[in-house]
Formats: structure tokens, C-alpha cells, sequence
């Protein structure tokens, strides 16, 4: 039985994996300001599932004092609270700061200080690879596709923090990873692509895939911007999990480690051209969709090199897209009251 904070556990991922963590005999503690769209209802269902078997503890990341409290007597850190949206980054860049560099910075010192040397567990992202307008890429007639890239993008891609985001969680990544040299912590950073899911409130500016079925389900209008041939790898929820957990089991293996962990090139959507005649198939009717223009950062192709994952943690996602969003579209439908 291992002590298991999770900071952001009221969260898309984090209510997910605080359930399987206590379906596993691990003792944990959620920490969360509950500032998120949907984190109330998570933290609710949790209840309804485990009743009193976890912590909860209101509080926020940028409270060094707070997180500092709460994680001691933890071996292992889940760090995924954060501030998720570019948009809300470039307009309010100071915000996007403190919760995410500042934020990452007090956990760090949490763990630090514990006297335990915990396991920290990083939930980065592959926006620190920036618009990565250096590498081709070349138009088909559903999508986009790398040029020279069959495998997808590696971990030794040169870093290009690219908006307030990129560059506040960039640098959670980076602290994350020296924590580790420095200080003898064992780290991991896993550099997530496009995570999607069993309680998953998505809006237009993350989580775009449960946004349109959530839209889509509710008979509403969505707007797509850019061609739509935009091509994400796409990850399941319970599949990054799979990750999480063999970090959680292994902290000595993967301590001052970088991961990207996505689909990888077998399992990609294009993010309208594909995605669309899925969940039109799906809802049974034509969709009513809205089109705007390419926003700015936008890539074109995000697929991962998974490779590192599969040989040294012999991790491999499961569940192909298609599947996936058929799973994500039941659970809408069949939760429809859960949505406002």
C-alpha cells in the first residue's frame, strides 16, 4: 500500500486514476481547488463510488504552505493540476504562470522537503515542442501527415516553448526533470498528447474531442477551426493510466526519465475530416458545425515517438481511436444530465 497524493484529483485524469488507485489498496489523497468545469461532479461520483476511503483537500498549487501540508507522509506525487488552455494563457499570462510554474515549483519543494523522497509524477505536454514550423509536412485528401516522420515526433525533438502555456509548463517540465539530477528525486515527466475519456468535460479550448461529442450529443453547434485535416495521436484515458501506474511501481526505473506517451502513429484522428463521419454515424444525422480560421500555434501534425515508452517500460497503448470515441460517446449519452 503506497501514499498517493494527486494534485488536480478532481480532474478529467486525476478522478480517474484516484479511483483506480483506491480500487488498488493505494491510500490517497486529492488535492483540488475545484476551479475546474466538471471537478465538483467528479469529486462527487468519487464519493458515490469510495465514500469516505480518500482525503480531500480543497486547496490550490500556487499555496506553497497548502501543498506543502498535504503532501507530507506521501511516497508518490501525481502532479496534474493546471492551468489547460492556451487561449486563457495569452490572455491572462501572470495567472497561466503561477499556477502552472509557480504551482509546479511548490510541489517540487513539497516533495523536497517531505523527507521521503517521493516518487513525482509530471503530466506535461507536447506543446513544449512548440508550432514546430521546421518540420514538413504534406496534405492528403483526410488529413495531415509528417513528411519524414513515419514514427512521430521523439524526445529528443529540440524544445520550443510557444505561448504563455508552452512556456509555463515547459518550465514545470524542465524543474521537474532537474529535480531529479539535483536533488536525487525520482522524477518522471510524461509529455502527454491528446488525452480523452470516461469523465472528460471538455470545452472548445481543451479537450476537443469529448467538446464535440458532448456538443454533438446535445444537438448544439461547434465551430472547427483550420482545415479540419489536422491530425492528433490520440490516447485513452486508461491507457496513459497504464503509464502512471508502472511509475507508481517502479520510481527507482523511471526516476529523472522524459516520456512522450500518446497514440503514436497507430492511433491518429484528423481532427474533423476523420472524427466527423464517426460521430455523424454515431448520432444518427448530420452535425451542425461552425468553421473559423486557423488559430494561431495551431499544428498541423502532432504525432508522438512512443518508442522510448514500449522499450523501456514495455507501456503500449490499447485502444484505437475509433473505439474510443464510441466508448467516449455512450458515456455522454448515457450521463447526458451530468452536462449543462
Amino acid at each position: 500500500m503506497t501514499n498517493v497524493l494527486i494534485t488536480g484529483g478532481a480532474g478529467f485524469i486525476g478522478s480517474n486514476y484516484a479511483a483506480r488507485c483506491i480500487r488498488n489498496g493505494h491510500t490517497v489523497t486529492i488535492f483540488d481547488n475545484l476551479s475546474r468545469k466538471g471537478a465538483i461532479r467528479n469529486l462527487k461520483w468519487l464519493r458515490k463510488q469510495f465514500g469516505d476511503s480518500f482525503r480531500f483537500v480543497q486547496g490550490d498549487v500556487r499555496d506553497g504552505v497548502a501543498i506543502g501540508t498535504a503532501a507530507q507522509g506521501q511516497d508518490a506525487i501525481f502532479h496534474l493540476a493546471a492551468q489547460v488552455a492556451v487561449t486563457l494563457s495569452v490572455t491572462n499570462p501572470r495567472e497561466d504562470f503561477d499556477i502552472n510554474a509557480l504551482g509546479t515549483f511548490n510541489v517540487l519543494e513539497a516533495a523536497r522537503l517531505n523527507g521521503r523522497q517521493p516518487l513525482i509524477a509530471y503530466a506535461s505536454t507536447n506543446k513544449v515542442y512548440g508550432g514546430m514550423e521546421e518540420v514538413e509536412v504534406v496534405e492528403r485528401e483526410t488529413r495531415w501527415e509528417y513528411a519524414d516522420l513515419p514514427l512521430g515526433l521523439p524526445e529528443t525533438q529540440p524544445l520550443d516553448f510557444h505561448s504563455p502555456y508552452g512556456c509555463s509548463k515547459g518550465a514545470g517540465d524542465q524543474y521537474v526533470r532537474d529535480y531529479a539530477r539535483i536533488y536525487d528525486l525520482p522524477t518522471v515527466v510524461f509529455r502527454q498528447s491528446c488525452i480523452y475519456g470516461y469523465r472528460q468535460f471538455g470545452v472548445e479550448d481543451q479537450g476537443w474531442l469529448a467538446h464535440f461529442v458532448i456538443a454533438t450529443a446535445k444537438n448544439r453547434s461547434f465551430r472547427i477551426y483550420g482545415d479540419g485535416k489536422q491530425v492528433r495521436d490520440m490516447l485513452w484515458v486508461e491507457d496513459l493510466l497504464n503509464a502512471y501506474d508502472i511509475a507508481l511501481g517502479n520510481p527507482a526505473k523511471v526516476g529523472g526519465r522524459i516520456y512522450n506517451v500518446g497514440g503514436g502513429p497507430a492511433f491518429t484522428f484528423s481532427i474533423w475530416r476523420e472524427v466527423g463521419p464517426h460521430l455523424s454515424r454515431l448520432a444518427g444525422r448530420a452535425l451542425n458545425i461552425e468553421y473559423g480560421d486557423w488559430r494561431p500555434g495551431d499544428q498541423k501534425v502532432y504525432v508522438s515517438d512512443i518508442r522510448k515508452a514500449e522499450q523501456e517500460l514495455g507501456w503500449k497503448p490499447q485502444v484505437d481511436p475509433a473505439q474510443g470515441l464510441e466508448k467516449l460517446w455512450y458515456w455522454v449519452t448515457e450521463n447526458i444530465g451530468e452536462f449543462e
